[in-house]
């Protein structure tokens, strides 16, 4: 089967989508991919089969309808077309407690469109907070998405991933040290263009 390029993936963006799509590659390329955050990031990022979409919804419900709606969409992909999906919702779920809420409705479309098992739905919003740290600790960081953005995993790419490494504990750990050495300064200056 041919593999679709990364352009042909999110060829059908509205221009509108323009600048949500901007500021989160740039995220990605900068944070995510830049300083390692995710180690199996690059790969579909550069081989272009990460499939950027923005929802227009203004509540949960059209919200819900746009994941089941994208799901679906990449599940018809096979995993040489996209590996992997970023879902950003700019217009709602701007709330890190609401948005941690509707992680669990997720995970009920994902059981409901018998999804479950095949996808998972991991989290990126611009207030991220882990559970056991302060609002402002620098680690809550390699969670932060310039917009609230659900993450659509195969979980059959996740399972490669996790076997490729010994300890995926070491990510996490990496992250903070990484976040730390950087400091908010340093993550600061990661959205500075040349021109600033």
């Amino acid at each position: 089967m041919n593999s679709l390029s990364g352009s042909e993936l999110n060829a059908d963006a509205l221009p509108a989508d323009a600048p949500y799509l901007a500021d989160t590659v740039r995220w990605l390329e900068r944070a995510v991919i830049g300083l390692n955050l995710c180690p199996f990031a690059r790969a579909p990022h550069v081989q272009g089969k990460l499939r950027l979409r923005v929802s227009q919804a203004r509540d949960t419900d059209a919200l819900l309808d746009d994941l089941c709606g994208e799901l679906q969409s990449l599940d018809a992909l096979s995993a040489d077309e996209c590996e992997t999906g970023l879902l950003i919702h700019p217009f709602v779920l701007n709330d890190f407690l609401d948005y941690n809420d509707f992680l669990d409705v997720a995970d009920a479309a994902l059981q409901t469109l018998g999804l479950e098992g095949t996808w998972q739905v991991a989290s990126f919003h611009p207030q991220y907070q882990f559970a056991d740290s302060a609002p402002d600790a620098i680690e809550n960081f390699s969670n932060r998405s310039p917009f609230p953005t659900l993450h659509l995993l195969r979980e059959a790419s996740v399972e490669r991933a996790m076997e490729q490494m010994s300890d995926t504990d070491a990510i996490y750990r990496r992250n903070i040290e990484t976040l730390q050495r950087l400091g908010r300064d340093g993550w600061q200056a990661l959205w500075r263009d040349e021109t600033d």
